[in-house]
């Protein structure tokens, strides 16, 4: 699927002058190749190595720097971001790491700078490690950290499976917080 189907209601969203873009969760690459195309500096992180290797093979011509690491802690990337994507990836942490993320999120993020997000609710996969996270819970989560929600949406599955809906969820970063510990 093409990032704009996917992602169409969070395009009016996204910062209007590209700068640096993290695509955290980066998968096959597609979101990151797709921000680069728009002007953005990427950095995409996929701690999946068999990813990773597929992604830089589909998009060795794009301009994106590839980074292995994973949320929550994040501890091979250096912020500030314009952009923030998690496309498909807080559901896969525990209530501890979405704190733990959070933070470490909003650290990275630019003030006035921009989190997109899309939550997957639903059951599972097999094999798959998920958990049930609201939007609810997640713009909560965010505002303890400084990010404010300026946009909630959501929808069907795009690939029609009947059981999967998503949230959309767009923060802003309302500038330097004091992101602290999350005990």
């Amino acid at each position: 699927m093409a990032f704009e189907d996917v992602h169409g209601d969070l395009l009016s969203w996204l910062p209007s002058a590209a700068g640096r873009a993290v695509d955290i969760g980066a998968g096959s690459g597609r979101d990151a190749a797709a921000l680069a195309a728009r002007g953005y500096e990427v950095v995409a992180v996929e701690p999946a190595p068999e990813l990773r290797r597929i992604a830089q093979r589909l998009h060795a011509d794009v301009a994106v720097a590839w980074v292995d690491d994973a949320l929550p802690a994040l501890t091979g990337l250096c912020g500030p971001f314009d952009l923030v994507l998690l496309s498909a990836v807080w559901m896969h942490l525990d209530e501890q790491e979405r704190a733990e993320g959070m933070r470490r999120v909003a650290e990275l993020t630019a003030p006035g700078g921009c989190v997109a997000a899309s939550l997957r609710h639903g059951p599972p996969p097999a094999g798959r490690r998920m958990f049930a996270v609201s939007a609810a819970e997640t713009v909560a989560l965010a505002e303890r950290f400084g990010l404010v929600a300026v946009h909630r949406g959501g929808g069907p599955d795009r690939l029609s499976r009947a059981d999967v809906h998503w949230s959309t969820l767009v923060f802003r970063a309302q500038g330097h917080v004091d992101v602290g510990r999350t005990g």
